[in-house]
């Protein structure tokens, strides 16, 4: 059996995806029927039961944690006596605001017995709840106990590939969601098609750049944890973090509501960076315009007037 902490859209789509084929325990703190709230059109398969006692949990030797990086920590660390030993899956993008780790970290840091990865990769949870293809990666540190989630975790049209390189899977989910936010600012402040297209690419050279000199390895970052999610999250309206961006250069409110990842993980990237001496323009003005320390137009006039340089 598998079991789902978090039954927000993404929990409650792979639960759809998984119940097609295995027993799946579901839990969520508000979750008390077979209907998701954030997949209104989207109905639970009969494989699938929904928790009403987060012990239940107890039943299954794979957890998979759909909870948003800056909660996973405060969760766990009320339920370590739970989930201690098993092999818990990270289903969340982004670096942890109080202590800088990456959701891999926090799960050794709490429960240092389990088996820690990491599932990430380009993907939208209404597309997986609809059945349609996708790819994701699968990062385990152990590649005997990466092989054997792989096969557990993969189906018809959820494809799964694997790695041992955490820190690259990691950084890579975290990184594209602070230049899916700097890619939505240009598109919201009308700056075009042609400022995306090299806004990505720079930024893609700034994730290659911290996630090496962290020991990522450069085939990872550009795979689908790194290159392939940055592509979906910059260029597609239903990323919260573009639509974040996209608000944010227009001038316009966005609904508090909405967990956007990407403003979180970019305050610790810019200070981790800062600390390590690694040069992210891009990550260090997304930073500071989310904190409100600067405007949008001195935001840009700072990228465009760095010093040229070869590429």
């Amino acid at each position: 059996m598998i079991g789902i902490i978090g039954a927000g859209a993404f929990g409650g789509a792979l639960a759809i995806a998984l119940g097609q084929k295995t027993p799946v325990l579901l839990w969520g703190r508000r979750q008390t029927n077979r209907h998701i709230p954030r997949l209104p059109s989207a109905v639970l398969p009969d494989l699938v039961t929904v928790a009403v006692d987060e012990a239940q949990l107890a039943q299954a030797e794979t957890v998979l944690l759909a909870l948003p990086a800056q909660e996973l920590g405060r969760f766990l660390a009320n339920r370590a006596w739970l989930l201690e030993g098993r092999n818990l899956v990270a289903c969340c993008k982004g670096v942890d605001l109080a202590t800088g780790l990456g959701p891999t970290g926090v799960i050794a840091a709490h429960c240092p017995n389990a088996q820690a990865a990491i599932l990430t990769g380009p993907s939208f949870a209404s597309d997986i709840a609809k059945g349609l293809p996708t790819a994701l990666t699968l990062a385990c540190a152990d590649d005997a106990v990466g092989t054997a989630l792989q096969h557990q975790l993969s189906t018809e049209v959820l494809r799964l590939y694997r790695t041992t390189d955490v820190i690259g899977a990691e950084l890579g989910g975290a990184l594209k969601n602070v230049i899916a936010i700097a890619a939505g600012v240009v598109m919201g402040a009308g700056l075009g098609e042609s400022a995306r297209a090299a806004l990505m690419t720079r930024g893609f050279v700034e994730m290659q750049r911290l996630a090496l000199h962290q020991g990522a390895r450069v085939e990872t970052l550009a795979g689908l944890s790194g290159f392939g999610d940055l592509v979906l999250t910059c260029t597609s309206a239903q990323s919260r973090n573009f639509s974040f961006g996209a608000a944010l250069g227009a001038g316009q409110p966005f609904d508090a509501g909405v967990t956007v990842e990407g403003v979180a993980t970019a305050q610790a990237v810019a200070k981790l960076a800062k600390s390590l001496g690694v040069e992210m323009p891009i990550t260090q003005m997304v930073a500071a315009l989310t904190r409100t320390d600067i405007t949008l137009e001195d935001a840009i006039r700072a990228l465009m007037s760095r010093p040229l340089k070869s590429e």
